[in-house]
């Protein structure tokens, strides 16, 4: 889809709208492609919108959209863009499934936009191909499917199949097709109607620095905290993560009370917790392989820590809306 000119123009794009999409996913993608065609003066560009069952869908914001119509009649398109939001790892609807591995099997350009790496990878459309997803659910789809390879990139193309990360990074996506397929100079002057400074590639952080989302720059306090993202299932000592900043524990402890007005325990805890609720939220795993997958070594221990921090059990938190936050936390992704 994105290395080449398309063979005739309009180049033909399907978006298939899952409910609780991520409406600025979708208008990142699909804006780009209209300020090309206004930009060139050209029809370079031709798009329609489509749902499993041909009616109105409603994004995650409760906007509702109005779609061309079902499944079959996209059939004949050759790029096909699924777009997802919330609640992914509920969604499986067979019928999609079949009709994306029908639509692969004619040859089509099939890509995901934001959390919708997931229905690609349970169609299998992602088995030996490289793939990207919102940075919040990249834990949750690495334990569903852990023989597919998915990187931290803001995109991804790899053959046939693109992935994209949501947010604004379709935007970057979009720019880069624009610009491999009809030049450099249409894709800034794209940009720029956006006040985009900066055309980002697909090797870009989807996340924003760590010394500016912490608003902390001490370069040892920052290596620890690497190493304790890194290391949430076997959580490392205090002392090994000293030893790695080349740090008296005594230093470290003096560093996280400073900047971060907390333990260091304390604060690789509350790592821990926040992504066992993004597991919860994301994944259909029991609280007990939840509690393994974030260091804890009995579920007992994992719900009381969780009970504390959050003011509910793990279960009750499968009850619970996706948004809200842990008490005094930080770290809690909003939805996206």
């Amino acid at each position: 889809m994105l290395a080449a000119p398309p063979r005739e123009l309009p180049h033909r794009i399907g978006f298939v709208l899952i409910p609780q999409y991520s409406m600025i996913s979708f208008s990142t993608a699909l804006e780009p492609l209209r300020l090309a065609n206004r930009q060139s003066g050209k029809d370079l560009y031709a798009w329609e919108l489509y749902s499993p069952d041909g009616g109105p869908v409603t994004a995650s914001n409760g906007i509702e959209i109005r779609v061309r119509g079902g499944l079959e009649e996209a059939s004949a398109v050759p790029v096909v863009v699924v777009c997802a939001g919330l609640e992914i790892h509920r969604y499986d609807n067979k019928a999609v499934l079949s009709w994306l591995r029908r639509m692969d099997r004619k040859g089509a350009d099939i890509g995901a936009i934001c959390t919708a790496s997931h229905i690609l990878a349970r169609a299998g459309l992602l088995d030996g191909f490289r793939c990207t997803i919102h940075w919040e659910n990249l834990a949750s789809f690495a334990e569903d499917f852990p023989s597919i390879e998915v990187s931290s990139e803001i995109f991804e193309i790899d053959r046939n199949r693109f992935t994209c990360a949501g947010g604004t990074a379709p935007l970057d996506m979009m720019l880069n097709m624009i610009s491999l397929q009809h030049g450099h100079e249409l894709a800034a002057s794209v940009a720029d109607q956006f006040m985009h400074e900066r055309i980002r590639d697909q090797h870009d952080h989807q996340r924003i620095s760590l010394p500016a989302r912490l608003g902390v720059r001490h370069p040892k306090l920052l290596t620890v905290i690497e190493m304790m993202e890194q290391n949430l299932e076997e959580p490392l000592s205090r002392g090994e993560l000293a030893r790695a900043a080349r740090l008296s524990t005594r230093q470290l402890e003096r560093l996280f009370r400073k900047y971060l007005s907390r333990s260091p325990a304390r604060y690789y805890l509350e790592l821990r917790l926040n992504r066992a609720r993004l597991l919860l939220l994301q994944t259909n795993m029991s609280v007990i392989d939840v509690a393994l997958a974030c260091g804890f070594v009995s579920a007992s221990h994992f719900s009381k820590c969780y009970r504390d921090f959050f003011g509910h059990t793990p279960r009750k938190e499968r009850g619970l809306p996706l948004t809200g936050s842990g008490v005094g936390n930080t770290e809690v992704a909003a939805a996206i």
